[in-house]
This record gives structure tokens, C-alpha cells and sequence, in this order.
């Protein structure tokens, strides 16, 4: 897969599955545009991806917990780079875990800004590109709680679910032009939020982590936690031309945990 002739916005690029994403797509001589809200880690990322080629990487500073600001960024690089993007990876962190009824109003208020309105604004910035292109990727990494909810994280499982609808819709609108969306769906992946999640519930069960993991792996058919450069391998594969057939779908990468097809 040589991607040499495209150029990529990835969302949430300064860690785990989003810095994994932009490096392999570095690798495969992709031009990349890393957008996240610390421009410290965004200058270390940036510096340190691979340029074979003639690859030549980039950055956004914005924070999804202001769309406007957002847009006006990622408006203001395409007035000076006209050429725009043929792959857009739509990366956020989820909304805290809880109970879906004991959440506060505001947390649905600002899961859906961050997921939805800023994919939203994002797509409607990179579309034009991408269709006089003739040629685009949208990839949404969002949950395997678009299959079946995740218990404890009730605002999660409802704004990713809005997601993979929203995604859908689009699919259908923009697959005449040559673009294609998708959604990467990670299970149990080694990351920050993996982390804070086992954290809570030792919080909550006052279980070691070994015990919380345990528990967790029982349900893995694989019996181990995923990796973020193993979510990204999909990412990049749904980001080719190999996958010009694949149109707004739904792809897990759990290790075999959901239980639904």
C-alpha cells in the first residue's frame, strides 16, 4: 500500500491509536497533518515520523471541546493548502465511564460536540477536497459499543452510536464520488483511556489491576489486549485503494470480544 500520492488528517494524533495511525501511514509515504490540542507533543509526533519520499508532515492545534475554534483552524490551513486531504481519520477520547442515567446533561451535551459536531465540521471541510480528488477516505474510530453497549460507560455507548449512524448516512450520500466512510471499531487496546478505565474500576471494586485484567481477558477469545498499531493496520487498510469496495461499515478489532456479527 503506497500512499505516497495522499495526504491525511488524523484527529487525536499525539497518543495511542491516533500517533499509531499517522506513523504507519508515515511509513507508507503518506503526507500527514497530526491535529490535536498540545502543540508541544504535536511538534515531538510530527518531528518524529518518518518522511520517506517526499512526504512532508504537519500539524493543527485545536481542542474538540470548542467546534468553532476547530473549524476555523482547519479552514484557515485549507484557504493556504488548497489541495486539501484525501483521508480525514475522525479520533477523539471517549466520554467518562458511568452509569448512563447518572450522567449530567452537559456530559451528552459535550460528548456530542466533541464526536459528532466536530467529525461533522471536519468532513464538511475536506469533502470538497476529496471530491474534486476523486478520491477520499473517512474513518471513524470509535467503539465496538456500536454493536453491543459496554457497561459503566452509558454517555459512550450513546454518542458512539450517533457516530456510526452518522457515519453511515454519509456513506450513502458520498459514495457516487468516489468516497468511502467507514468506522474502526477497537475492543480492549492497550492505550491511556484502557489505563483510566481499569483505574476506575479499582476505584469502585477495590480489585488489584491484575484481577480487574483477569476478568477482562476472560472475555477476549484471544486473551490478550489489543495494541494500537493493530487498530491502525485497519485504519490504514480502510485509508487504501485497496479498500475502494468497503463503504460504511463497521469493522471490530477485539480480538473476537463482541458478541454480535
Amino acid at each position: 500500500m503506497d500512499f505516497a500520492p495522499y495526504r491525511a488528517l488524523v484527529g487525536g494524533s499525539t497518543q495511542g491509536i491516533g500517533r499509531a495511525v499517522a506513523q504507519l501511514l508515515a511509513e507508507r509515504g503518506c503526507a500527514v497533518t497530526l491535529l490535536a490540542r498540545n502543540e508541544e507533543r504535536l511538534r515531538e509526533v510530527a518531528a518524529a515520523l518518518p518522511t520517506p519520499g517526499e512526504a512532508r508532515h504537519t500539524y493543527l492545534v485545536a481542542d474538540f471541546d470548542d467546534p468553532s475554534h476547530l473549524e476555523t483552524v482547519v479552514q484557515d490551513y485549507l484557504a493556504e493548502h488548497p489541495e486539501g486531504f484525501h483521508i480525514l481519520v475522525n479520533n477523539t477520547g471517549g466520554p467518562p465511564g458511568g452509569p448512563l442515567l447518572d450522567a449530567p446533561v452537559d456530559a451528552l451535551r459535550i460528548a456530542f460536540n466533541q464526536h459528532i459536531v466536530c467529525n461533522h465540521l471536519l468532513a464538511q471541510a475536506v469533502v470538497p477536497g476529496m471530491q474534486v480528488a476523486g478520491y477520499g477516505r473517512i474513518i471513524n474510530v470509535i467503539s465496538t459499543s456500536v454493536k453491543v453497549p459496554l457497561a459503566g460507560l452509558g454517555v459512550s455507548n450513546t454518542i458512539r452510536g450517533a457516530v456510526a449512524s452518522w457515519a453511515k448516512t454519509l456513506a450513502n450520500e458520498l459514495g457516487p464520488d468516489g468516497i468511502t466512510v467507514n468506522n474502526v471499531l477497537p475492543g480492549a487496546t492497550v492505550t491511556h483511556r484502557h489505563t483510566s478505565l481499569i483505574e476506575k474500576k479499582m476505584a469502585e471494586t477495590g480489585k488489584p489491576t491484575e484481577a480487574i485484567e483477569a476478568d477482562m481477558l476472560k472475555t477476549i477469545p484471544a486473551r490478550r489486549f489489543g495494541q494500537a498499531e493493530e487498530v491502525a493496520a485497519a485504519v490504514v487498510f480502510l485509508a487504501s485503494p485497496a479498500a475502494s469496495y468497503v463503504n460504511g461499515t463497521s469493522v471490530p478489532v477485539d480480538g473476537g470480544r463482541t458478541g454480535a456479527l
